[in-house]
C-alpha cells in the first residue's frame, strides 16, 4: 500500500500543435509535482523536449516514459542520459522500453525477438559505461563490444566524461509479467501504462516480489476533472480503442494482452477485430465503461477523491497524471493527491 503517493506530470509525445509546455511544467514544479515525463514512438524523440524543460526548471525531476531501446545503441543512450543528467544537476529518471515488433522492425530496422534478454544486456552495458571502472566490453549476443568483424579495428573504450552520478535511476516500461519481473530485478522502478488499481496485485504480485525497498511503481493515469462523466469516459474509451485496436499487430498486441489479463479478453478481441476491419466507431462502443473507469480518474472532484483511495490501497507509489493542461487542474490534482 502507498498511503503517501508521489505525483508527476506525464506530457506524452511532443506534438507540433501542442507547442511548448514550459509554462505548464514550471507551474507543476511550483505546485510541488515531483517529476515531468516525455515519450517517444515514431515521431518526436523523448530527450529533446526533456532537455528543453530541464533548462527552464531547477528542481522537478525529468523522466523518459519511455526511451525505445532499438532507437539507439546502449552507448548512445548512456551518453545522452549522462549529458542530460549533468546539465540538469542530477534530475534524470531514465525510462526504457522495448516497444513492439511493428515499430522495432518497421521503423528502426532492428530485430524484435528476445526483448527481455536485449533489455538486460542494454542496461548492463549502460551501467558499465557510467561506472568508468574499465574500458567497456560486452560478450552478449545483442550488443557485442567491440563489434566482432567489420574492420577488426574496434577496441574497448572508456567514457571520456565523468558522470555526475554513476548509477542514473532506470525504470522499465513493461506490460507482461516476465518483463515486470525483470524491472523488479534490475531497475529502480516500473512504468505501467494501464493500471487497474484493484487488480494490480493479482496480476503482478508475484512479478513484483523481488523488488528492492524503495522500488517505484510510477503509473500513468488519465485524469479529467469534469461534471460530464459521460464525456470523460468516452475520452478514455477513445484512447483505449486506439491502443487495443491499432497499436500492435493482429497476432501480437501487448496492449490488448494486458486488457485481457485485467479480465476483458473477450472485449479486447472484439475491439481489435472491429478496429482492424475499419469499423472504428463500433470498436469504440465495444470498450466497457467499467474498464475505462477502472484505469482512469475522471469526473467531478468528489468522485475522483473517492476513487483515488483505490490507488492508495494499491502497490502504486507514484501517479504520473496525463491530461491536465492548466494551473487550475494541476492545483486540484495536487491537492487531492498530496493534500
Amino acid at each position: 500500500m502507498a498511503n503517501d503517493l508521489r505525483l508527476g506530470l506525464n506530457l506524452g509525445y511532443w506534438q507540433r500543435d501542442a507547442a511548448d509546455a514550459t509554462e505548464l511544467v514550471q507551474t507543476a514544479e511550483r505546485l510541488g509535482y515531483g517529476s515531468v515525463w516525455t515519450a517517444e514512438a515514431y515521431g518526436s524523440d523523448a530527450f529533446t523536449p526533456l532537455a528543453w524543460y530541464g533548462a527552464r526548471t531547477s528542481r522537478i525531476k525529468l523522466g523518459t516514459s519511455v526511451v525505445q531501446l532499438s532507437a539507439r545503441t546502449p552507448a548512445a543512450t548512456a551518453m545522452t542520459a549522462m549529458t542530460l543528467d549533468h546539465l540538469t544537476g542530477g534530475r534524470l529518471l531514465l525510462g526504457l522500453g522495448a516497444s513492439g515488433p511493428q515499430v522495432v522492425e518497421g521503423w528502426y530496422g532492428r530485430p524484435f525477438p528476445q526483448p527481455l534478454a536485449r533489455t538486460r544486456e542494454y542496461v548492463e552495458i549502460m551501467r558499465k559505461i557510467w561506472r568508468r571502472e574499465e574500458p567497456v566490453t560486452s560478450e552478449g549476443p545483442h550488443y557485442p563490444l567491440p563489434y566482432p568483424g567489420g574492420s577488426n579495428l574496434g577496441k574497448p573504450l572508456k567514457l571520456i566524461t565523468h558522470p555526475l552520478r554513476p548509477d542514473i535511476p532506470m525504470y522499465l516500461g513493461a506490460e507482461g509479467p516476465k518483463n515486470v519481473a525483470l524491472a523488479a530485478e534490475i531497475a529502480q522502478g516500473w512504468l505501467p501504462l494501464f493500471v487497474f488499481p484493484e487488480k494490480i496485485e493479482s496480476m503482478y504480485g508475484d512479478s513484483l516480489r523481488p523488488a528492492a525497498p524503495g522500488f517505484d511503481i510510477a503509473a500513468m493515469v488519465l485524469v479529467v476533472i469534469t461534471d460530464d462523466l459521460r464525456a470523460a469516459l468516452d475520452g478514455v474509451k477513445l484512447m483505449l480503442t486506439l491502443y487495443i485496436g491499432g497499436m500492435g499487430a493482429k497476432s501480437r498486441n501487448f496492449h490488448a494482452d494486458i486488457i485481457g489479463r485485467m479480465g476483458y479478453a473477450e472485449a479486447a478481441e472484439r475491439v481489435q477485430a472491429l478496429y482492424l476491419a475499419g469499423r472504428r466507431d463500433e470498436a469504440f462502443h465495444a470498450i466497457p465503461d467499467e474498464l475505462a473507469d477502472g484505469i482512469s480518474l475522471v469526473g467531478p472532484l468528489p468522485r475522483i477523491r473517492e476513487r483515488l483511495e483505490l490507488w492508495r490501497k494499491s502497490p502504486v507509489t507514484n501517479l504520473l497524471v496525463m491530461g491536465p493542461r492548466d494551473e487550475t487542474a494541476l492545483t486540484h490534482i495536487r491537492d487531492l493527491v498530496l493534500g
